[in-house]
């Protein structure tokens, strides 16, 4: 997995990329975590969890006496929102901002500790006065605004379950969550900003409760002043109700196990599972990767992590971790070109962001658009990067670490889920020694491993399934409302102490870990296991190529065959079957023979979910020539007829 890999000019010295010097010499955790975390797991842990303020100590760190149902901390108490605002405000903190907040159309906040503080106490009295109590749901449905941190440190506040749901989602998936939870309060905005124009929440809302009952009362933010309908004795402004009331507010303590949030995530045929978080366990977790993982300093640092909070890592890097850490952080409402493809780097250079995290996909759409935008801007407050959300390629890792991070940051690729709540396989800046494309190793206090079919450990270059085989404090604890579906889907393959994560992975020589994608993204070929990670890592490293997406389609000779979707940069030419024999060849030269795509189709977009994840199940449906699945999750739908209208593409001579 070592080597040279050299393309646009970017290379990956022999060895990887050693841990800068000064990050070793002041990093927050060394290689003495992972000692520590040897020697005594559940200790280490404990030594987490005291970084957290409790009411009181917990009687036992780890139940596990029944698997796969874990109690963390049980019969300790504390308070999320306390831990995340008051305690810093109290130390003497309440004047150090805790989100810089900027909207798409240019207008900003700057809200400070002490700010959020009477905020979350305010709307923490207004669902009280509106009749939330401890245990009950309350459905989140908001663009990037401050209300939506707001709104979740308020429910965390008073002991309610907050369940956010991404403003992209349409109003059936919104009415199945709001069934699901059994929400009885939603908070939501007459709109967002999105690509420089209005666009309408309230709505969705209003047609998602013609298909379920149960809510009382729907919160309304006003952000856009769009006109929305209104049903009186249900429908409250957020300005009306939360406005009026207390900053005074005296906060209980929970147990640790009390229920924080629930998210759900989307299965393609199944009805969305609700993955139930907890308190203390998720908080330590949350609170410490972060701090160690992007070796957060809370006086100097700016922390921009570049999601949506209606996604698990804004859960996790957005609200909790940061907040926990008493960190300065920007929140973003907009997307990467609007107005201008350089927003992103303007920003960083106005706020002095020092910490970025963000997604390979945007990675990827910024190699698309070239060096030139970054280079209008000063990076030079960036210290150091993250990646998440799906394995990065090496090509995209250089670029990111050489255009945006001048060659001196270093690249956390960070391999977690919503069901793990925080980060579980990600190197760390004073220790690792980097290879780009390789989330690396276990975080300190996670026990890792890469396994066969039949649950048995593999060899060095051998390709296997991710498990878990250790409980860890920020897990989920069941699927809302389902412990035999939760059973079932995450811990039946290798037995209930094993949690199956779903992806494939390797292990290179030096046992360090290689994230492959979902197991459903693993093809067949010929008795082959091809990752389709591996097959776009290697068409994206090709000079002309900025983005690809590969799947595997049936064959009646191999079994599955590859077809690829691939983007050309901006200064490349669609030479057309030139091009494609090109891309083959060049795909055989990085993998071999056995991967070489049956189909190469050049588009000029590809499906992506609002959230910038590509939708592989729509080019599936392509690939396979069948009738297009779901979608209402797209940023723009037209996206599909443009791709449609270049079938059949390219065929293997």
């Amino acid at each position: 997995m070592s080597g040279t890999t050299e393309a646009h000019g970017l290379t990956n010295p022999e060895g990887g990329f050693p841990p800068p010097a000064e990050f070793t010499a002041q990093a927050n955790v060394g290689e003495e975590a992972y000692e520590r975390a040897a020697a005594d797991r559940v200790g280490f842990w404990e030594d987490a969890a005291r970084r957290l303020d409790w009411t009181q100590e917990w009687d036992q760190a780890l139940d596990w006496s029944n698997p796969p149902f874990a109690k963390w901390f049980a019969g300790g108490k504390l308070n999320v929102a306390v831990n995340c605002v008051d305690r810093h405000v109290d130390a003497g903190h309440g004047e150090q901002v805790a989100y810089h907040w900027v909207g798409e159309p240019g207008d900003t906040r700057t809200i400070t500790y002490a700010q959020l503080k009477d905020e979350v106490c305010r709307a923490a009295n207004a669902l009280t006065e509106l009749g939330v109590q401890s245990g009950d749901r309350v459905a989140i449905y908001l663009p990037m605004i401050p209300e939506a941190v707001v709104s979740m440190l308020a429910c965390a506040r008073i002991g309610a379950v907050h369940m956010v749901v991404f403003g992209g989602f349409s109003p059936d998936a919104l009415a199945s969550r709001i069934t699901d939870a059994g929400a009885k309060v939603v908070i939501t905005a007459d709109g967002g900003y999105r690509r420089g124009a209005p666009s309408a929440l309230k709505p969705n809302v209003d047609e998602a409760l013609t298909k379920t009952e149960g809510v009382r009362s729907v919160l309304v933010v006003k952000r856009t002043e769009q006109e929305v309908e209104w049903t009186e004795g249900r429908d409250l402004w957020w300005h009306d109700v939360v406005g009026g009331q207390s900053t005074e507010h005296q906060a209980d303590s929970f147990d640790a196990e009390h229920p924080l949030y629930i998210m759900y995530t989307s299965g393609t045929t199944a009805k969305p599972k609700g993955i139930l978080h907890t308190s203390g366990g998720y908080l330590t977790q949350v609170s410490y990767t972060h701090w160690a993982t992007f070796d957060i300093k809370p006086d100097t640092d700016v922390f921009w992590t570049a999601a949506d909070v209606g996604w698990v890592t804004g859960h996790s890097y957005i609200v909790y971790g940061p907040l926990a850490n008493r960190t300065t952080s920007v929140m973003y409402e907009g997307t990467p070109d609007t107005p201008h493809q350089g927003r992103w780097w303007e920003i960083v250079q106005e706020y002095g962001v020092t910490v970025l995290y963000t997604a390979p996909t945007t990675i990827r759409t910024f190699m698309k658009w070239g060096e030139d935008v970054p280079a209008g801007f000063d990076l030079s407050s960036l210290r150091l990067l993250g990646s998440v959300g799906e394995p990065i390629n090496p090509e995209a890792w250089l670029w990111y670490h050489k255009i945006i991070g001048g060659g001196r940051c270093p690249v956390m690729d960070t391999w977690w889920q919503t069901e793990t709540g925080a980060h579980m396989v990600t190197p760390l800046p004073g220790v690792t020694t980097l290879k780009p494309g390789s989330a690396q190793r276990p975080f300190p206090g996670i026990a890792a491993s890469v396994v066969d079919e039949e649950g048995k450990p593999i060899e060095a270059g051998a390709t296997g399934y991710l498990v878990l085989t250790e409980p860890w404090p920020a897990m989920l604890r069941t699927i809302w409302g389902d412990d035999d579906r939760y059973k079932d889907t995450y811990w039946s393959r290798y037995g209930a102490g094993v949690y199956f994560a779903g992806d494939g992975a390797k292990l290179d020589e030096d046992g360090d870990i290689w994230l492959l994608g979902r197991v459903d993204d693993v093809m067949n070929v010929s008795g082959h296991r091809i990752s389709t990670t591996e097959v776009e890592s290697a068409l994206v490293s090709h000079p002309t190529v900025a983005e690809a997406a590969v799947v595997g389609a049936t064959d009646p000779t191999t079994g599955q065959g590859i077809v690829a979707f691939v983007i050309l940069r901006g200064d490349a030419e669609d030479s057309g079957e030139e091009l494609v024999k090109t891309l083959r060849q060049h795909v055989r030269k990085e993998i071999g023979p056995i991967a070489s795509p049956r189909q190469i189709m050049v588009v000029a977009e590809l499906p992506k979910t609002r959230s910038g994840k590509i939708m592989r199940r729509l080019l599936r449906d392509i690939a396979e020539n069948r009738e297009l699945g779901d979608v209402s999750t797209l940023t723009d739908s037209s996206v599909m007829d443009l791709i449609s209208s270049k079938l059949p593409g390219a065929k293997e001579d």
